[in-house]
C-alpha cells in the first residue's frame, strides 16, 4: 500500500483546482478510465510527494514538467524524487509541458502501451501488483 503525508491532502486539492494547462489537456485524456481501461488520479499525495497523475494497478506516476524541470538544480531533485518512488515499486514517466501540448496523441500513446505493459508483466509468475492491493 503507498501511504502518504495526511498534510498533504490540502496542497493537493488546491493543485487539482489550479493545474497547468498541459495537466487539463492530458487530463481529459486519462480520466474516465479513456486509456487502458485504467482508473487514473490527479495530483494525489504519494509518500511525501504530490505527483501529477497516478495509476494504482500498473503502479504507474506521470509527471508533466513546466521549463524549470529542465535546470541543473531541479533535474537532480526529480531524480531523487523518482528513485523514492521507483523504491516503493513505482515506474515514473515524465512529458514536457511541450511535448503534451504539441503531441498530446503520441504522449497519450505512450501511457497507454506503459500501462498495457506494466498490467501484462509478470514477476516470478505472479501479477505486477497483488490482488485486492490499491497501490495506495
Amino acid at each position: 500500500m503507498q501511504r502518504f503525508n495526511g498534510r498533504l491532502v490540502d496542497a493537493a486539492r488546491k493543485l487539482r483546482a489550479s493545474m497547468t494547462e498541459a495537466e487539463r489537456v492530458l487530463w481529459r485524456c486519462l480520466r474516465n478510465k479513456r486509456v487502458g481501461g485504467v482508473r487514473f488520479y490527479r495530483q494525489r499525495p504519494i509518500g511525501e510527494y504530490i505527483v501529477d497523475f497516478y495509476a494504482a494497478a500498473p503502479r504507474l506516476v506521470i509527471e508533466v514538467d513546466g521549463g524549470q524541470h529542465f535546470e541543473e538544480a531541479c533535474t537532480a531533485s526529480d531524480l531523487a524524487r523518482d528513485a523514492v518512488l521507483g523504491a516503493r515499486g513505482l515506474k515514473v514517466l515524465r512529458f514536457s509541458n511541450l511535448d503534451v501540448l504539441r503531441e498530446t496523441a503520441g504522449v497519450v500513446e505512450a501511457i497507454r502501451v506503459e500501462t498495457e505493459s506494466r498490467l501484462n508483466r509478470r514477476v516470478d509468475g505472479h501479477p505486477l501488483a497483488p490482488p485486492g492491493h490499491s497501490g495506495l
